[in-house]
């Protein structure tokens, strides 16, 4: 297996023949920019950044890492990156960005740059939605091929899940496609186990009719907050495939872009997407309206899918959950002081099925999810004794925990896939299977 090369030991003669697109070097105009993940505590500093056009240049670049004993990685936009690719090559996949929608069969194929708003764009004008995630800036293939848990997933299930079929650059150079009729380990594999088995050139997956939801947020004040959960909790009980929800306890920012209503506050936020008609939702939501009482702000509207805006908590802690008692909620309320958001987040539904052809996308059984966006000193202790355990792949930002994303005859089937199509361990930088 390579192993990680740091600044120092870099070589200032690294070609890459065959590679059409932009390649930078360290103190070379547009390195620094290209070099960046989303999360701005990962400093990395791979040898070259090379800006791809193409599968060809894909494998250019894959063949110049070999040669050159590098390692090698691919990143779209940065979401998903949680380890420094440090004296390698990096890859950029933005501009290949290509989205066609075919709305007779109701399919997507997007280019491995393609990002979830484009697909929005493109699928809109048929009515047609993908299984996307909170964010639009958010790359399709990463978020997909770590499961993808989206605020469509209790009606239609992971995005993962949706994948008719993958054209993959393998760690020898060839490039294969992989579906239910040709190389079905690998596909399986893809739907959810990570991108530790080639690089995805094109993904192609289900789109579903889904153009009219009544979604947005609804504020109340944080003493709210214990009846709320409480209420929750049971509410999830009876709640429809077509609705997703969370409970949000977060401090409002105190800045002329917050309405005044909520500006500065510390409140109980309700998120709601319902792939219905509004009068419905209001319905179905009114036994947790009498239990947090009067909104300070009451944002729920209809709009179209593609214009629906759920945001996501950045996850600095992740526990999986088939319950939440008053112990946890009281634990919860006291991170609450501490942390800007605490989000309690309901699956169920489609998310929790499976079928003969289903992928590794594993804890499949959980109910609830709890992420905080700040580190709090012993949060996890007091949590763990209630929790479910595990994680879920596109939430952790520890590569050495993969494992824990998985049931565990999941992990070994995935494990001997990765030796079959990756033996040398060329995709080793983030989350693989080992």
């Amino acid at each position: 297996m390579s192993q990680p090369h740091r600044i120092q030991d870099i070589r200032d003669d690294i070609s890459i023949p065959g590679f059409t697109g932009p390649v930078h070097r360290p103190g070379e105009p547009g390195y620094d920019e290209q070099r960046r993940a989303v999360n701005p505590a990962l400093d990395a500093r791979p040898a070259v950044v090379a800006e791809a056009y193409g599968a060809g240049d894909l494998r250019a670049a894959l063949l110049a890492a070999r040669a050159h004993g590098l390692p090698f990685t691919v990143q779209a936009t940065g979401h998903g990156t949680h380890v420094a690719c440090d004296g390698g090559v990096l890859v950029k996949t933005a501009p290949m960005a290509s989205v066609l929608v075919d709305p007779v069969r109701e399919v997507a194929r997007v280019g491995p740059g393609a990002r979830w708003g484009e697909v929005l764009a493109a699928a809109a004008p048929f009515g047609l939605a993908p299984l996307s995630g909170s964010a639009p800036s958010v790359g399709v293939t990463g978020y997909t091929l770590g499961g993808g848990l989206g605020w469509l997933g209790r009606a239609y299930g992971f995005a993962a899940d949706s994948v008719l079929r993958a054209e993959v650059l393998l760690a020898d150079g060839r490039h294969v496609t992989a579906s239910a009729d040709g190389h079905p380990e690998l596909f399986w594999a893809l739907r959810g186990g990570g991108g530790g088995f080639g690089v995805v050139t094109a993904l192609e997956f289900r789109l579903y009719p889904v153009a009219e939801v009544c979604s947005g947020f609804a504020y109340f004040p944080i003493e709210a907050a214990a009846d709320t959960l409480a209420a929750y909790r049971r509410w999830i009980e009876d709640a429809p495939d077509e609705i997703s929800t969370a409970v949000v306890l977060r401090r409002m920012p105190d800045d002329d872009g917050t309405p005044a209503a909520v500006r500065g506050r510390h409140v109980v936020m309700i998120k709601v997407l319902y792939a219905g008609p509004s009068a419905e939702a209001r319905r179905l939501l009114a036994p947790l309206w009498r239990a947090a009482g009067e909104p300070l702000l009451d944002e729920i509207r209809p709009t179209t899918f593609a214009k629906s805006s759920m945001g996501g908590t950045p996850v600095r802690h992740l526990d999986l959950f088939d319950a939440v008692g008053d112990e946890v909620i009281g634990v919860l309320l006291r991170a609450s002081e501490q942390a800007g958001t605490v989000e309690v987040r309901h699956w169920g539904g489609a998310l929790g099925r499976t079928g003969p052809d289903t992928g590794p996308v594993g804890r499949r059984s959980t109910r609830l999810s709890v992420i905080v966006d700040t580190v709090v000193p012993g949060l996890a202790d007091e949590l763990r004794p209630h929790a479910s355990g595990g994680g879920f792949l596109n939430f952790m930002a520890d590569p050495s925990r993969t494992a824990a994303a998985y049931e565990k005859d999941d992990y070994a089937r995935l494990r001997e896939i990765k030796r079959a199509y990756d033996p040398d361990g060329v995709f080793h930088v983030g989350h693989v299977t080992l």
